[in-house]
């Protein structure tokens, strides 16, 4: 392989995980189900499909200190409630604007950090903030007195922003000690439990009674998109630098923008692409001024 074969392969992993990544939410919104039992079998079916690395590296498992296992523990329990969360604003809405508001992550990451790391932020995280801010006003202004259920929406999906950014931190600590794939197995089954359970114990949410075609959506959801498509990601941070992933993820409310407009019909008012551009520039600029720290 030439030297120039490594970052070519990278980015191409990094564009391929993110187009497949950017489908999550069109498969969310075309599956005949409520949005939190998607949720849980895009996590359950994979973590059918990561119990074999898991099995395979269980002697390294059982090595890891207490400390070091309740990591990817507590960060599944973190992602479980935000993919729960954000599938149930896709649900309430549409399937764009909760994507774009659960990717405000690296905001909560960076308040999160504060509070708990004791880091202090450069001056355009607050300026970054501060845009983000105002691209969700510009947003979600207009719906509010509509009951077209978009307001809901944001709001139920800034909420899993937050649990994703909870979700990034217990990652920060736990892939320091342990393997990638690791992490991801042990996070992913903690993530289905607790969907799970949350729908255990919910009388209106059933396990059963889907079409054939929704069990077809969950299986692409939980293999191609869960597995496939972040294992590609994943591949890609091991070779890039994260001034370049980080920033690039942030197109996956793009890519989901322009899939529903051809597959779902939806389109977008002025207010809400002005507002969506405003809102991933906040976001970029909280990412590069993080990342270059």
């Amino acid at each position: 392989m030439s030297k120039h074969q490594g970052p070519v392969k990278a980015y191409l992993a990094l564009f391929s995980g993110l187009i497949i990544i950017g489908f999550s939410a069109i498969l969310i919104k075309s599956a005949d189900a409520p949005g939190m039992v998607t949720a849980f079998y895009r996590v359950g079916i994979a973590s059918l499909v990561l119990i074999i690395p898991l099995i395979s590296k269980w002697r390294q498992v059982l090595q890891l200190s207490a400390k070091a296992l309740l990591m990817p523990v507590l960060g599944g329990i973190a992602f479980g409630f935000d993919t729960g969360l954000w599938s149930w604003g896709i649900e309430l809405s549409n399937a764009t604007i909760p994507t774009l508001m659960a990717n405000m992550a690296p905001v909560w990451v960076g308040i999160g950090a504060m509070f708990i790391f004791k880091e202090r932020q450069k001056k355009g995280f607050w300026i970054g903030l501060f845009i983000a801010i105002v691209g969700t006003f510009l947003m979600a202004w207009r719906s509010f007195l509509m009951a077209d259920g978009l307001f809901a929406g944001i709001m139920v999906s800034l909420l899993a922003g937050v649990f994703y950014g909870i979700y990034h931190l217990f990652a920060q600590q736990g892939r320091a000690m342990m393997s990638t794939l690791l992490y991801l197995s042990i996070s992913t089954f903690a993530a289905a439990l607790t969907v799970g359970l949350i729908i255990l114990l919910s009388p209106s949410y059933s396990f059963t009674g889907y079409s054939d075609t929704t069990w077809l959506i969950w299986l692409v959801y939980g293999v191609g998109v869960h597995v496939g498509g972040w294992t590609l990601i994943n591949y890609s941070q091991g070779h890039l630098k994260a001034t370049t992933v980080s920033p690039t993820l942030l197109g996956q409310p793009v890519i989901t923008a322009i899939a529903a407009f051809f597959i779902l019909n939806e389109a977008l008012s002025n207010w809400q692409i002005i507002g969506g551009i405003i809102v991933i520039s906040g976001i970029y600029l909280v990412n590069i001024t993080r990342l270059k720290k």
